[in-house]
């Protein structure tokens, strides 16, 4: 199936996509907006994937190659991760920061997203330390510190404008999952539930985890419920626990993600909003 390649950076110049558009010598060219052109007409090979990806990357420019025709009506559903991906913060490392716990934490943190640990097994340590902790302290985070991140809104009313649903998928909290499930008119959610000692936080996490499998399963039964196969979903995410959920999507989209990430996703946003998504698929 032939290609189309998308080219858009916030802070790029129709000259700059140009220079890196000439590297895949396409057949015609294609303005998109200010930031953003197509390619169609290439003659596509994972080298000429390689080098045009690494000539963006240097560039600050998103370079996407995609089926030529694939556009937002060939989707029903948007899954996504939470945190680092529709918003811009790891909840468990800001509700960390109210202990002064954040640097342990956010290590952990950090070495999951790579890879480098079990999540199941890095969650625990990390809820463990916030044991003690009010229940207060949730709602600050929200509250204070929560934010969509660039793009969000504009490519979640697009979606839904367009008639797809939407899922979030979290291995972080319902606390969190929930509000933003009613703020953003999503559909689904499905997080892990902090448990709770009255009003201070226990250490533990409520019945499952919702791990890399788990999210996947998730995607599954709601594509399920939807009457749908999972090649019609669009999964966005950011750490290696969400891989195993964007290996089954119809397209997945990595964003501002860990590298092991980039190199797995179908579409990499290193530079661009969530609403990138939206350039991509015309």
């Amino acid at each position: 199936m032939s290609k189309k390649l998308i080219l858009q950076g916030p802070g790029a110049d129709q000259a700059v996509l140009a220079r890196v558009a000439a590297l895949a010598a396409p057949a015609r060219i294609t303005e998109l907006h200010p930031h953003a052109l197509r390619c169609d007409g290439i003659d596509f090979t994972p080298e000429l994937k390689r080098q045009v990806d690494d000539a963006a990357f240097a560039a600050g420019i998103d370079a996407s190659f995609v089926d030529a025709h694939l556009t937002l009506a060939d989707f029903g559903l948007v899954a996504m991760d939470m945190d680092s991906t529709l918003i811009t913060i790891e909840c468990i490392d800001e509700i960390a920061d109210m202990q002064g716990l954040k640097p342990q934490v956010s290590a952990i943190t950090e070495a999951a997203m790579r890879g480098e640990l079990d999540f199941s097994e890095s969650l625990q340590r990390r809820v463990a330390l916030l044991g003690g902790l009010p229940t207060a302290a949730l709602g600050r985070v929200y509250d204070e510190r929560l934010r969509i991140s660039p793009g969000g809104e504009a490519m979640l009313q697009a979606v839904q404008a367009a008639g797809l649903k939407t899922l979030l998928v979290s291995g972080g909290f319902t606390f969190f999952t929930e509000r933003l499930k009613a703020r953003l008119g999503l559909d689904y959610a499905h997080a892990n539930v902090l448990e709770a000692d009255g009003d201070v936080l226990s250490g533990r996490v409520a019945g499952g985890i919702v791990d890399a499998a788990e999210k996947m399963r998730t995607v599954q039964r709601v594509c399920a419920e939807l009457g749908m196969d999972t090649r019609h979903a669009i999964v966005m995410g950011d750490g290696a626990n969400d891989l195993q959920m964007m290996g089954i999507a119809g397209l997945s989209v990595a964003f501002r993600a860990k590298p092991v990430v980039r190199a797995q996703a179908d579409v990499a946003l290193n530079f661009s909003g969530l609403d990138g998504l939206l350039t991509v698929l015309g």
